[in-house]
């Protein structure tokens, strides 16, 4: 199944990662968990940027689904530049979405993903409000 990304969306934070040996799998191309991990990297080098950083004993983001569409494969050596974009904040909830591409072929995106993030307390383990200055940096 492939998920579609939103026209409609903000683009909050980019870097570069560059690609390991050890990324890669078997047939010689990164393996598909690690482009989850990348993901996972630029979505929390972006939340400690904006100064969101999680409190076991208060509150904060945990990730509730994730997925990623694989278009061209990814292989060492090389630089993936990740973008990543936020939109649809609900009560509770946004959405996140990340582009890959290889560093050295702008615009040709090599695979794209997301993830809804539920704002919870942790100590009740319940979803909760997003707070104001989360719900602006995820608002168009």
């Amino acid at each position: 199944m492939k998920i579609e990304i939103p026209e409609k969306k903000k683009l909050v934070h980019e870097m570069r990662i560059a690609i390991r040996w050890g990324d890669m799998d078997a047939m010689g191309h990164l393996n598909n968990g690690t482009y989850f991990r990348y993901m996972e990297t630029i979505r929390i080098d972006w939340m400690y940027a904006i100064g969101c950083q999680p409190d076991p004993q208060g509150e904060g983001p945990v990730i509730v689904n994730a997925f990623c569409n694989f278009y061209k494969q990814l292989e060492y050596p090389g630089d993936v530049l990740i973008k990543m974009y936020v939109s649809d904040p609900g009560r509770t909830t946004f959405e996140s979405w990340a582009t890959m591409e290889r560093a050295e072929q702008p615009g040709v995106i090599c695979a794209a993903g997301g993830a809804t993030t539920i704002w919870v307390d942790f100590p009740a383990q319940k979803a909760k409000t997003l707070p104001d200055w989360m719900r602006q940096q995820v608002e168009g």
